[in-house]
């Protein structure tokens, strides 16, 4: 289904529901697993993933169509992790190495995580970005998406998410070889 078409669907009071159901259904996993790179918990993913489509629900007379609903959905995912990750240093006032330390943590706990040990060690390495250069490594190197796709999402130019995605990359050389 295009992303008119569920659109239509979307905006007919009579077919909202139907319409709702097969966005969740197109855009869920893809969702979800952006998120889980970010806040590495299932439980937490799964909320936030329910919190994104919530949000989709009530502000879907608000998209433009300026851009693909999948970018759209794709950036109010986006934020919703940066909140969540803020929320949680906030709440807890740690500095970025302990929210690290505590994703690190989940992450040898996690079934849902391959116990591999380079992909181990690169998802540690990951989590002493910040969060902004994590997103864009996750987003160019594991979602395999293109700058411009990037700076959509961010609203962030193609310079700048170049430069972190370069940062990010030394850092993580950086962590690797030190371990």
């Amino acid at each position: 289904m295009t992303d008119q078409e569920l659109i239509e669907k979307l905006s007919n009071e009579e077919s909202r529901n139907y319409g709702f159901n097969l966005l969740v259904r197109e855009y869920q996993e893809r969702i979800y697993w952006h998120i889980r790179k970010m806040v590495i918990d299932h439980d937490d993913a799964d909320d936030l993933v329910q919190d994104v489509f919530i949000k989709v629900w009530n502000n879907i007379h608000k998209f433009r169509e300026d851009s693909s609903l999948y970018t759209w959905i794709y950036r109010i995912a986006t934020n919703e992790c940066l909140n969540f990750l803020k929320k949680k240093r906030n709440k807890f006032f740690l500095p970025i190495n302990d929210v690290a330390n505590e994703l690190s943590d989940k992450l040898d706990e996690s079934s849902h995580v391959s116990g591999e040990e380079i992909q181990m060690k690169l998802q540690k390495a990951l989590l002493r970005l910040p969060d902004k250069q994590r997103l864009v490594f996750n987003m160019k190197y594991f979602d395999d998406m293109k700058f411009r796709e990037i700076a959509e999402i961010t609203k962030t130019s193609e310079g700048a998410l170049k430069a972190s995605y370069h940062l990010a990359v030394k850092k993580i050389e950086q962590f690797l070889q030190l371990d």
